[in-house]
């Protein structure tokens, strides 16, 4: 499955929508005290009649049990005509489907696109405006440049999103990669491949040599993505079935008395072939030579 920065901004909100807190501060956009922050599930965000929906859809509840309001996150790579239309018609469906106000949030790496989605946007004939849309709007131009290792070290999810924010700049995006990166140096190895694998989904081949010198986690977080941590990790896991696998033949033949010379013993731990070695499995129960377990194999 094809990765995109879409997918990045994706799971930082859906995974911490607590970052929507210092975002509002960043915006200038008044945020109650005392706040609780959720996420809206994808398949109730879907807007199934027109295949639309946003990256993300975050639900800020005040505290005090008062109506609260949705937050739609959406990517901007380019600019696009559709988009302002798409993404009224997304607010209005959000707005009537839960009786309740939303904002859209669109995030951008590009300092040309940020200043157009801004808006704003006057949707009508021409002469009589119908409605008019205010994204609020993240990009180079208001997202901090994370470039000291410490600051990076104290909040890693934001200086993850500085860093794919600021990547069309690469000056900007290797120094804010270099600092993230010592700042990930001095964590424990779960987050530190946690923000790898999310920068690779951000930031695509731009991180690859980097993601392979930081293959830290025998897990993969976002699995289906097809990032490169998950490659390695559904190779090792391929490799680790494979062992097994040949580990098991020689069990088998050893517990028979079946005896084999080191060259034997080599050749079945060498075989990467899972075929092969299902073949063998068979054959290791029922054979009386090890010149008869690799019969048409000679």
């Amino acid at each position: 499955m094809a990765i995109s920065p879409d997918d990045a901004v994706y799971y930082i909100f859906r995974d911490r929508p607590e970052m929507l807190a210092p975002v509002f501060r960043l915006l200038g956009v008044p945020l109650p005290e005392k706040v609780s922050l959720g996420v809206l599930p994808a398949e109730t965000a879907k807007m199934k009649m027109l295949d639309r929906r946003a990256d993300c859809v975050l639900v800020v509840g005040p505290a005090d049990g008062s109506d609260g309001f949705l937050v739609a996150v959406a990517m901007a790579e380019w600019r696009s005509e559709g988009k302002p239309v798409r993404w009224a018609g997304y607010l209005s469906h959000l707005m009537a489907r839960y009786d309740c106000p939303a904002l859209l949030l669109v995030v951008c790496q590009d300092k040309e696109v940020e200043g157009w989605a801004a808006g704003p946007f006057q949707l009508g004939p021409e002469g009589w405006t119908a409605l008019s849309l205010r994204p609020l709007v993240l990009g180079p131009g208001n997202v901090p440049l994370i470039t000291d290792p410490d600051r990076a070290a104290q909040d890693l999810l934001s200086a993850v999103f500085s860093v794919v924010a600021h990547s069309h700049e690469e000056e900007d995006a290797a120094a804010a990669l270099k600092a993230l990166g010592k700042a990930l140096a001095t964590v424990e190895s779960d987050s530190a491949a946690f923000c790898w694998e999310l920068l690779e989904i951000g930031l695509g081949d731009f991180l690859t040599e980097d993601i392979r010198r930081h293959l830290m986690s025998p897990r993969t977080y976002f699995p289906g993505r097809g990032t490169l941590i998950e490659e390695t990790y559904l190779e090792g896991k391929a490799e680790g079935r494979v062992r097994g696998s040949a580990q098991m033949v020689l069990r088998v033949l050893d517990n028979r008395g079946i005896l084999m010379p080191p060259a034997a013993r080599e050749r079945i731990m060498d075989c990467a072939q899972m075929l092969t070695l299902e073949r063998w499995m068979d054959r290791a129960l029922t054979v009386s030579t090890i010149d008869e377990l690799f019969v048409e194999e000679s």
